[in-house]
């Protein structure tokens, strides 16, 4: 299940430079995302592709499935509470416990990118938890790693709990991103660089900034 198609988002840069006092602020946000996924992206948290190209791959996803902003940022960004916990280390069964990344990522997207971003990036955990609770084949076809960490991020969730995911809001918002990222895994896919997508976070951090000005 995904989230209704909003056309696909602008990747080409502002023509008019943006300006005022949220310019610096929504600069910051955007060079502190890329400078994570520069010192720390080559991780991979025992998948096949690095951080990296899981985030590009899961965004490229996401526009081609002609998401909107929020959504191409949220796959961009879903899993950037690994980076913010630290280097993937070798020798480290980083499947053996639930390092709450959800949670990390979306309280340190929220106020840079906004409330819509930082919600789908919170609920993608569930989300997974979601679908192979609901359907045994989605669970079956899940990669080795992401079968190993849905056992430390809870398992199978009960009848209430499905019923109180399926009315939170932003319910299939995280269903898209969960989709996105359980294909964005391929390790030969061809996608485009985080240059790409720096307009769209841009206008989602200068929007985050004019909302918490106002």
């Amino acid at each position: 299940m995904t989230a209704a198609p909003a056309g696909p988002p602008d990747l080409t840069p502002a023509t008019t430079p943006p300006s005022g006092p949220d310019t610096d602020a929504a600069t910051d946000a955007v060079h502190e995302v890329l400078d994570l996924f520069d010192r720390l992206g080559d991780g991979t948290y025992g998948e096949v592709v690095d951080q990296r190209r899981h985030a590009l791959q899961a965004a490229d996803l996401a526009v081609a499935g002609g998401a909107p902003d929020v959504l191409v940022a949220a796959a961009l960004l879903h899993d950037i509470g690994h980076l913010l916990s630290g280097p993937d280390l070798p020798g480290v069964d980083r499947t053996a416990e639930d390092d709450r990344h959800e949670a990390v990522g979306a309280r340190f997207l929220g106020p840079r990118f906004g409330p819509e971003v930082s919600r789908a990036v919170a609920l993608h955990v569930v989300a997974k938890r979601y679908r192979c609770t609901v359907d045994p084949d989605y669970h079956r076809a899940l990669s080795p790693t992401s079968q190993a960490t849905l056992v430390a991020q809870g398992g199978l969730l009960d009848a209430d709990a499905v019923a109180r995911f399926e009315r939170t809001p932003g319910f299939l918002d995280a269903l898209a991103v969960r989709e996105w990222d359980e294909e964005a895994k391929d390790p030969t896919r061809r996608v485009a660089g985080f240059d790409a997508y720096v307009p769209v976070l841009d206008r989602l951090a200068r929007t985050a900034g004019a909302d918490s000005a106002g």
